[in-house]
């Protein structure tokens, strides 16, 4: 199960990253939404000189799990 719909579509980092934000903006708080954005942008930053697809089809992927288990775990919270 993706967080939003469109996590299948996700091909680039660019695109990633733009999902990623979006997703931020379901989470409870906006601290919570700081922190993940900021954690977000860190991890664009830091990834930016991958250029091996493999690897980054690798990003992508854990990306969009660990998203989908960080908003069931706020909105189990509830």
């Amino acid at each position: 199960m993706s967080p939003l719909p469109g996590a299948e579509l996700v091909r680039t980092p660019l695109q990633l990253y733009r999902y990623l934000l979006r997703c931020c903006k379901l989470l409870p708080s906006a601290a919570v939404q700081k922190h993940y954005r900021h954690a977000v942008r860190q991890s664009f930053n830091s990834h930016a000189d991958e250029d091996d697809p493999e690897r980054i089809r690798m990003i992508i992927q854990r990306s969009i799990s660990d998203a989908d288990w960080i908003l069931d775990k706020y909105t189990k919270k509830k």
